[in-house]
């Protein structure tokens, strides 16, 4: 987000405070959290006063900079800048729940046979500090996940950090916090997606939608953070429900998204290979692409071309933040391709069938760690593109 942070009140000040002062901060506080509550935020909404988080993302022509200077600065690989690229992997399934009974089974562990969503997030935080030793500067979670199983033609579980009205649930944002605090320790941007295709005919109605962006932005900004960039869906050509997500008039949340005055950075996907329309590319901070299904390199950058070229573009950065294709040992590959064209590429890698836990960071139960050589291929490549952790 663009705002700068804020200084937080002494501590010593405070306590220092007169009973009847006391009872007027609690007088405040109170109808404060009332007023709040009223906007569909979660009960921990109430600290209007936190320090802005220490990681700042911010956006200069076609770069990214993270605390005012460039991603990777001066970095070159094989000839080609990475300055300003944002380097990422999908991890969308975070704060991952079932709250259907009735598929929650599904997704136990091997070890336990219990699936349990707190385990999920703590093996997270452990495995973040080993993916930014590697050079991993964003990662992409989302509010309703994404499939637990890669690819699914039916979604009858549900997991969705939001309500049917379209208020936030606490548990879920717990989860979040915690995620987003170690990726402020560790100087990593999170690319926040809010609704995912499966999921979002859990809400209610269109006002609910509005309703859930408006309690997301408010969520982030009482907590201070400036290092999360907003995706308003997933794939927003792909099975959505409503029709404020859908691709004719998504941008009316990508106006609002940036009308809010904490002006977090916003944009939205599509399916693999589609360029956005005219409309989402100049009314986006930055271009969200997908390369599934852009089997040869040279799709990514024709892809990235079609983006410069449309009439809806100026110079914002363009990034790729889910592509199921690795090859990550030949001289030519998607990641390496959207380097060259001068574009960030996101890791996109679930479980496939027959396999074991190791593999996937899309498929419930996720083994987090770089455990799996497909895992091991894409932080190695990385490690060596970054020049970092060596």
């Amino acid at each position: 987000m663009i705002r700068e942070g804020h200084t937080p009140g002494s501590a010593v000040q405070i306590a220092a405070l007169t009973t009847r002062s006391c009872f007027v901060i609690f007088v405040v506080m109170a109808f404060a959290s009332m007023s709040h509550s009223a906007t569909g935020g979660t009960s921990e909404d109430n600290r209007s006063n936190a320090p802005a988080s220490g990681t700042a993302v911010t956006i200069d022509g076609e770069k990214f900079l993270i605390n005012g200077m460039p991603t990777y600065r001066g970095r070159t690989w094989n000839g080609h800048s990475i300055e300003g690229l944002l380097l990422n992997s999908r991890m969308v399934q975070a704060i991952f729940d079932d709250l259907n009974p009735e598929t929650r089974q599904r997704w136990t562990y091997p070890d336990t046979n219990q699936w349990d969503a707190n385990r999920n997030t703590t093996e997270f935080l452990a495995a973040m500090p080993e993916w930014r030793a590697h050079g991993l500067l964003g990662i992409t979670v989302n509010l309703q996940g994404g499939s637990p199983e890669g690819y699914s033609r039916q979604q009858p579980w549900e997991n969705s950090a939001i309500a049917a009205d379209g208020s936030l649930r606490e548990a879920y944002m717990r989860r979040l916090e915690r995620v987003l605090d170690r990726a402020d320790d560790l100087g990593m941007v999170v690319i926040l997606g809010i609704f995912y295709f499966g999921q979002d005919q859990r809400l209610t109605d269109e006002q609910a939608v509005i309703r859930a962006v408006d309690a997301t932005l408010d969520w982030l900004t009482a907590r201070g953070y400036r290092h999360v960039m907003i995706e308003i869906n997933n794939e927003s050509n792909v099975g959505y429900d409503h029709e404020i997500l859908k691709p004719d008039r998504v941008v009316e949340l990508i106006r609002r998204v940036k009308a809010h005055p904490s002006r977090f950075l916003v944009s939205t996907s599509f399916g693999g290979g589609t360029v956005p329309p005219t409309g989402v590319i100049r009314t986006s901070d930055y271009v969200l692409l997908h390369g599934n299904g852009v089997d040869s390199p040279a799709g990514i950058k024709e892809m990235v071309e079609a983006v410069r070229a449309d009439p809806g573009y100026q110079p914002k950065p363009i990034l790729f933040d889910e592509d199921d294709h690795f090859a990550f040992d030949a001289a030519e590959n998607n990641f390496l391709t959207a380097l060259t064209a001068g574009c960030g590429w996101g890791y996109f890698d679930f479980r496939k069938k027959g396999e074991g836990f190791s593999e996937g960071f899309q498929s419930v139960p996720v083994d987090w760690s770089i455990g799996s050589d497909r895992k091991r291929g894409f932080f190695q490549l990385l490690r060596q593109v970054t020049g970092e952790g060596h």
